[in-house]
């Protein structure tokens, strides 16, 4: 359900952007959604389609840009892709075999751009 919030979030952002540069409306939303974010894509959509009309954002395209996490063996210092969206890392270490593993990003939601029909 936190995409609920997520998404009325990213929806103000968008909006406060469009109406600091003066555009009328929204026609694009582009987003990066990390793969260990927790975030779907068609919850977003589904939420925005719920929050956007009756706003310069309704009707706007949802883009969506999917962002891996990177994982470091601890062991051997092999790096490769932390995992699948919606599927958490575990599995060790595909050079070693090696159980220690740092991860870095593929945790963020953001709101990467805005188009404007201006």
């Amino acid at each position: 359900m936190h995409e609920h919030s997520v998404t009325e979030e990213m929806l103000s952002v968008a909006l406060a952007a469009a109406e600091q540069a003066g555009a009328p409306h929204i026609t694009g939303i582009h987003l990066v959604i990390g793969d260990l974010s927790g975030i779907t894509e068609d919850s977003v959509r589904f939420y925005f389609d719920m929050l956007s009309p009756g706003t310069p954002a309704e009707g706007a395209h949802l883009d969506f840009r999917r962002e891996e996490a990177v994982a470091t063996c601890l062991d051997c210092g092999e790096r490769f892709v932390g995992s699948d969206p919606g599927v958490p890392l575990a599995r060790p270490c595909p050079a070693c075999v090696g159980a220690r593993i740092g991860i870095e990003g593929g945790d963020r939601f953001y709101l990467e751009s805005i188009d404007t029909g201006k």
